[in-house]
């Protein structure tokens, strides 16, 4: 016989799938922490096919994947199905996914971080997809990384697989 006898402190929110604004703006800092300490070390891949080339070739050193969209990009059905190809891809191997719905500011936090939000030839980024990944030669220990996946695996208990976070301007 298995016993059940535990106590879950959740709040109505929680119950039903919302998480508080203050709990949103803690994971969406600490998002911003993961992408500035994770650039320099060169743990960051920018672009849909960046992306999906690099989650093909080694997908066991992704530990989260980011996709950014803005009110315009929701009608860009070709954008739509890269993201659906790429969410099943990271659900099969186990690797969280958030939503962003601010490309602007994750511009600014890639590119004040030295990354910049332009390419060698000057044409812009593609912010769509973010991967972070850990650096091959040490295992990578982040706090704010430990929120933002436990955050991810709060949310898929409460059958949200992918959760969209609010970056705030600055």
């Amino acid at each position: 016989m298995v016993d059940l006898d535990f106590t879950v402190n959740m709040t109505f929110e929680e119950l039903s799938g919302e998480f508080s604004q203050e709990r949103m703006d803690s994971v969406a800092k600490a998002l911003e922490e993961v992408l500035v300490s994770a650039l320099p070390q060169g743990g960051i891949t920018v672009g849909v096919y960046e992306a999906a080339k690099s989650l093909n070739v080694d997908p066991d050193n992704v530990v989260l994947c980011i996709l950014a969209t803005d009110d315009e990009d929701v009608k860009d059905v070709a954008l739509q199905i890269h993201f659906t190809l790429i969410q099943a891809f990271c659900c099969e191997n186990d690797i969280n996914i958030l939503r962003v719905n601010n490309t602007r500011r994750l511009a600014q936090i890639l590119g004040g971080a030295g990354g910049g939000s332009k390419q060698n030839g000057g044409e812009p980024m593609d912010l769509h997809c973010v991967l972070v990944t850990t650096p091959q030669s040490t295992s990578w220990k982040d706090p704010a990384l430990s929120k933002v996946n436990g955050f991810c695996r709060e949310s898929r208990c409460m059958d949200q697989w992918v959760p969209i976070i609010n970056l705030p301007d600055r």
